[in-house]
């Protein structure tokens, strides 16, 4: 259990940009040190092209592309596969800072927990979810091979309000170690001239002694009760500042679990819990490209 933690550790506290994918056409496990090869020359083409992605500087860069196997929910899912884009010293550097230096990072992953639809057929693989940290210009081209060589389609995944209403009842239910921070919700509110948030923080042990009282049967969530427990907290919201929440949109979630914004980034924070709010984010994506 540990090597799986220590091995997926580098995930942890990280902004992760979320896309969906469609399955990938002919995708071979047995090939990845091809693909690091022939992606790392199409990143030099287009840079070639003029697409200087640190104007002034010319890095050389290496990719790497592993397999991580410890991302799955279970014996169906496919192993999760990791991009790395790190720039190389230019022979001139000096040799102080001469180190190799990771500069962009994605990986594909499918954690369904074998809730996988049945009707990919033969000759693709489906890792629907790719998470991206890194320059935006290095994700379209890495994400333009992708499209090119898998024939696949990338789109931007963004979190509903009411997706993260139920992050916010899943994360607050879960066991957290050590004192935890506050669980902090994000609203925005719609409709004025200049934007405004609001931020409304809750003791950890608030959250979860609310949600306890709410949960009718533990280790399953039902709509209702993600209901009951978002009510509680705007009539709370609503008696101390007179504010009706409900008016405004959540636009972010943020616990010791994780930390997750509608516009598709997420924070992984717990390693134990990697798993779960990537079974979360699979469903989504796979419900986007379906």
């Amino acid at each position: 259990e540990n090597t799986d933690a220590q091995r997926t550790a580098f995930l942890l506290r990280k902004r992760w940009t979320l896309y969906s994918v469609t399955p990938l056409y002919r995708f071979s496990n047995a090939r990845l040190r091809d693909y690091a090869r022939l992606l790392s020359a199409f990143i030099a083409a287009e840079k070639q092209k003029g697409l200087a992605v640190e104007v002034g500087v010319e890095l050389d860069i290496k990719v790497a592309v592993s397999s991580l196997p410890d991302l799955k929910g279970g014996d169906q899912d496919e192993a999760a596969i990791l991009v790395q884009v790190r720039s190389l010293p230019s022979s001139f550097a000096s040799t102080k800072n001469s180190e190799e230096k990771l500069i962009w990072s994605g990986w594909f992953c499918c954690v369904s927990g074998d809730a996988l639809p049945e009707d990919v057929p033969e000759d693709f693989t489906c890792l629907p979810l790719f998470l991206v940290n890194g320059a935006e210009c290095y994700t379209s081209i890495v994400g333009s091979w992708f499209q090119k060589t898998f024939d696949c389609c990338f789109r931007r995944l963004a979190i509903s309000p009411l997706n993260l209403s139920w992050m916010a009842a899943m994360w607050t239910g879960c066991k957290v170690d050590k004192t935890a921070s506050a669980m902090e919700l994000v609203f925005s509110v719609p409709c004025l001239s200049h934007p405004l948030d609001i931020s409304y923080a809750i003791h950890t042990e608030d959250a979860k002694a609310l949600w306890n009282t709410v949960q009718k049967t533990p280790g399953e969530i039902t709509q209702e009760e993600v209901d009951v427990f978002m009510d509680c907290l705007y009539s709370h919201f609503y008696r101390h500042f007179r504010i009706h929440l409900p008016a405004t949109k959540l636009v972010k979630v943020s616990t010791a679990v994780a930390s997750a914004h509608c516009d598709g980034i997420i924070k992984f924070l717990q390693s134990q819990y990697l798993t779960g709010v990537l079974m979360l984010l699979t469903e989504l994506a796979l419900s986007q490209i379906q």
